[in-house]
């Protein structure tokens, strides 16, 4: 009996010692936190930002361009470990690399992509009062390293900037307002809001990466069974552990340690007034379908609650995530007057997926032998797709697999488009729409145009050279359709539907496509701003006023003026607004971005030690040659805005409105164009350029490899996500800048 008595003794001790690992693992104890790191405390040296500068003096003035300004490019759109979804992608589960501080977007921006400006944008969800206290921390101290240098806060190698991202998800077109990035203009604590403003779900909506209120016995043995788990954990505890802001409490009088979010824009821009510092909010990934529910439109943004014209001057054309550019006519589903859906059928170069769920569902009806009911299936198949909120269409099919979808959802005949694209939230249409009975400024959109990476591992500016798909790209997002957060809601194959539940507590992630999505992930673009200097307030003047252009990556030299008749040798840049009678004419001139050079300079070499350099920059930097790519033409786009909410919006989007050709010749490209038409039209018109550069092989810009059959239909998929790690998945492509538009109204 003594030893049955030792041994329930031991027993009882040793459950009780598990149940305390157990719970202990699952509150984070064992897991470490991610800290906003320290960056190098070196600048480049003087003489390398003298020859970046007089290497871009040079092929301006062989384009017959003097003026004081010069053109800066940077990255507006960069997230840490400190995001939520960015440190998915640092597990052993997601083939990660390891945790990527704020310090290392700071060094990558410096020593790897030799970037003038950049700023951290982490999802502000994410972010704690310790996390911000961090971000902030760190940012400071890379901006002090360029003060530090040779020409001190006057001439700084990096100009760093603070800012977050509000990430709204709608679970129906009617809540969705989408991601924006708000970007601080100073650094000091009373220029800047004591904690960042993150975006509240719709009522109803878990977290995209929740745990769910899962138990901590539960969550503790979840961390020692995956690699990596207690880690996560900590990180997911952390976010968790913040209480909310009480709400109609002023901004300054809220405790600093609590986390803050609201539902709309008109919310979000009435706290940054509220505090009343310099930011600009940015709207990006607009297009992305990846979370843009189906049947979305930028049209409802178009009112003074929602749209701020003082704070909303920029938008994000482009970025590693793709293209948000153009607009199509077709819908991923149609709403009808009285808010019910239907799936709408194939159109040339478009298929829905709804309407591919079908097909998928129908196909397995057949294979199972049920031929009768298949055409009922399939029809119901589609319905209970676009039914489905939260964009949970592809979970109604039970088990669906990227090689059923084919290429539906995708826009075929777009530059390098977003996942999933959503035509009513591009770029174009915003442009397009006009709303002459709201307020000033809220009758229509004037954005800039700015492009990013939306980095995930910190790498600012990721876009110099086309290497290291699995570093420089969030490609490694596919990776998380084989996380425990996605097979633990993973069914077999069935071939019928199922409606998507109403109160449905599954995390988004379990049904964003992550795999057939992870093909779209390119290196991304960059911002370029003309600039009277390098100084901060020189490149945040130039954002507000638009003087700004995007590039899909290589650094492109582009100049875009409308001419003054009135006065030899005025003209007006990019992003002005003028009201002129008469016949507009406009000039532009570009220079292709140099070929690059392999490895690294020797600015970066010097700087970085070797485990540093291949660990960050995978030994690869931005290293111009002597040699520019050509200009082979500049593309016109001409949009006139809607008169009334009734006007059709395709006719009124001429894209491209005119095309004029380039000699090729190295040192750029110059064109003269006009619009006789404007002063007979007699409405507001905005024009912008594409400065498109000869093909290069670019990472993604044939995300899904498909083969065609004889009639042009995807029959089979090489998708990027299932390429191994060393297959860069790359095909030709013409890179491009896009200006700003200038908008041009007919003279009072």
């Amino acid at each position: 009996m003594r030893i049955l008595g030792r041994l329930v003794a031991t027993f009882a001790v040793l459950a009780t010692l598990a149940v305390y690992l157990l719970h202990a693992a699952g509150g984070g104890r064992f897991g470490t936190p991610v800290q906003g790191g320290e960056p190098a405390d070196r600048p480049l040296p003087a003489s390398s930002i003298a020859l970046r500068d007089q290497r871009q003096a040079d092929a301006a003035a062989d384009l017959d361009v003097f003026r004081p300004k010069q053109i800066l490019f940077g990255d507006l759109h960069v997230h840490s470990s400190f995001s939520t979804d960015a440190f998915q992608l640092t597990l052993p589960t997601s083939g990660g690399e390891g945790i990527h501080p704020v310090a290392d977007a700071c060094d990558f921006a410096r020593f790897c992509a030799n970037l003038d400006f950049w700023s951290i944008n982490d999802h502000a969800a994410s972010l704690t009062a310790r996390r911000w206290q961090e971000t902030v921390r760190t940012v400071r101290q890379c901006n002090d390293v360029s003060s530090a240098g040779p020409a001190g806060e006057a001439d700084p190698d990096l100009v760093s900037f603070l800012g977050w991202e509000w990430t709204q998800m709608g679970s129906t077109p009617d809540n969705h307002y989408g991601h924006k990035n708000v970007v601080l203009r100073d650094l000091a604590d009373d220029r800047i809001p004591a904690r960042p403003i993150a975006a509240a779900p719709p009522p109803g909506v878990p977290s995209t990466f929740s745990t769910g209120r899962n138990g901590r016995l539960v969550l503790g043995l979840a961390a020692f069974g995956l690699e990596g788990g207690h880690d996560l954990i900590r990180q997911m505890r952390e976010i968790t552990s913040m209480e909310r802001c009480p709400a109609d409490v002023p901004v300054r009088e809220l405790p600093l340690d609590c986390s803050e979010a609201v539902a709309t824009p008109r919310e979000l821009f009435a706290k940054l007034d509220e505090w009343g510092h310099a930011a600009t909010v940015i709207p990006h990934g607009t297009v992305w379908g990846m979370y843009t529910p189906a049947g979305s439109s930028w049209a409802k943004q178009l009112n003074a609650e929602l749209h701020d014209p003082d704070r909303q001057r920029l938008i994000e054309v482009y970025s590693g995530h793709g293209n948000a550019e153009e607009y199509r006519s077709w819908v991923a589903t149609e709403i009808r007057s009285d808010g019910t859906r239907r799936c709408p059928e194939p159109t040339p170069g478009y298929t829905p997926s709804c309407w591919q769920a079908g097909e998928a569902i129908r196909a397995r009806c057949l294979a199972a032998g049920g031929a009768a009911a298949c055409e009922a299936r399939a029809a119901q198949a589609r319905q209970d797709f676009v039914d489905a909120d939260r964009n949970a269409g592809p979970w109604t099919v039970p088990g669906l697999l990227p090689r059923e979808l084919l290429d539906a959802g995708q826009c075929l005949d777009c530059f390098q488009p977003a996942f999933n694209y959503r035509p009513r939230s591009s770029v174009q249409y915003m442009l397009a729409l006009g709303r002459p009975e709201q307020t000033p400024g809220a009758r229509r959109f004037r954005f800039g145009f700015i492009a990013s990476s939306d980095n995930h591992t910190a790498r600012a500016g990721s876009g110099y050279k086309e290497v290291s798909r699995r570093q420089f790209t969030d490609s490694r997002m596919a990776e998380i359709s084989r996380s425990e957060l996605v097979l633990r809601h993973r069914r077999p194959s069935q071939p019928r539907s199922e409606p998507f539940p109403v109160d449905s507590t599954i995390p988004s992630v379990a049904f964003l496509e992550s795999e057939r999505s992870g093909s779209f992930f390119l290196t991304g673009g960059l911002a370029a701003v003309h600039a009277r200097s390098r100084d901060r307030g020189e490149i945040w003047d130039a954002l507000e006023r638009r003087e700004s252009y995007a590039t899909s990556g290589p650094r492109i030299l582009l100049w875009f003026d409308l001419l003054d008749p009135n006065a030899p040798g005025g003209e007006w840049p990019m992003g002005s607004e003028v009201e002129i009678a008469g016949t507009p004419t406009f000039r532009v001139r570009a220079a292709g971005s140099f070929e690059q050079n392999p490895g690294c300079p020797r600015s970066t070499t010097e700087a970085l030690e070797p485990e540093r350099l291949a660990s960050l920059c995978m030994n690869e930097c931005y290293f111009p040659s002597d040699r520019r790519r050509p200009i082979l033409r500049v593309e016109v786009v001409r949009i006139r805005t809607q008169l009334s909410p009734h006007d059709a919006v395709a006719p009124l989007i001429e894209d491209p409105w005119k095309t004029l050709s380039c000699s090729g010749d190295p040192t750029g490209c110059e064109v003269v164009f006009s619009d006789p038409e404007f002063a007979k039209a007699g409405r507001s018109t905005l024009y912008y350029v594409r400065a498109i550069e000869a093909a290069s092989s670019v990472m993604a810009a044939d995300p899904l490899g498909c083969r065609f059959d004889a009639e042009g239909r995807c029959v089979e998929l090489d998708p990027c996500f299932e390429r191994p790690d060393d297959d860069d998945c790359t095909a030709p492509s013409e890179q491009r800048a896009w200006s700003s538009p200038i908008f041009v109204d007919p003279l009072s």
